[in-house]
């Protein structure tokens, strides 16, 4: 009987390791060492870089778009058909997607009800240009946001320049807004003034945010990096 019981532990045991390790990229994922770990304790982390997104010189969207998906992956976004059709990325004319650049899709943008709805997509480390949304035929752009998925640092020029902030990419250049504030999963954080310059900048597990929002022209858009531009 005893010899029976030490079999049905051994047996256990062994049927849980295999449970265990039985990783896949819906639920868990192994390290490199072959130890699985349940995916809400991983955090994503940067894959791809320039030398992914550019070939001979040009902004490689379909690479960028790939890499948008991979972050949807782990953090379980279902790619729709809405996105499929509407989804865009940009590196805003930089030449550094790395660094600078985003995703993105327009729920909806209608200016007959002066509403807006977006979900904004950042890779890590991965830097909205600075701008401003100024008045055109339309009211100034106000906008508000909360991090779904991620971090970021939420940067204005309103405020008192906040120590510690992370380094500003080099193909950016100077910004205006010193002050921010880490924006953490449900966290919601409005425009301070509008007009003012701001921008986002997500940590190294990237950033998937829902923006809320007036109007969004086009038009009324302005960057302070001299090269940037859609």
């Amino acid at each position: 009987m005893r010899k029976i019981y030490k079999q049905l532990i051994v047996l256990g045991v062994f049927a849980f390791s295999l449970g265990a390790c039985n990783c896949n990229n819906s639920a868990e994922n192994c390290d490199k060492n072959a130890t699985c770990k349940n995916k809400n304790e991983m955090k994503y982390s940067k894959k791809y870089t320039n030398a992914d997104f550019y070939k001979d010189g040009k902004f490689d969207e379909a690479v960028a778009m790939q890499a948008m998906k991979d972050m949807f992956e782990f953090y379980d976004v279902p790619f729709t058909a809405f996105m499929e059709k509407e989804m865009w990325v940009t590196d805003f004319g930089l030449g550094d997607f790395e660094n600078v650049g985003m995703g993105g899709v327009f729920w909806v943008n209608d200016p007959e009800h002066n509403y807006f709805a977006h979900a904004i997509y950042l890779l890590p480390g991965q830097m909205i240009p600075e701008h401003a949304h100024v008045r055109t035929a339309y009211a100034p752009k106000f906008e508000s946001w909360m991090v779904n998925k991620g971090w970021a640092y939420n940067f204005s020029e309103i405020g008192e320049e906040t120590p510690g902030a992370p380094a500003i990419p080099a193909s950016h250049g100077e910004v205006k807004s010193k002050n921010f504030v880490v924006q953490n999963v449900g966290d919601i954080i409005h425009l301070k003034k509008e007009e003012s310059f701001h921008f986002l900048l997500a940590g190294p597990e990237g950033a998937i945010v829902d923006e809320w929002a007036s109007y969004h022209d086009g038009d009324g858009l302005r960057f302070t990096s001299p090269n940037a531009s859609l």
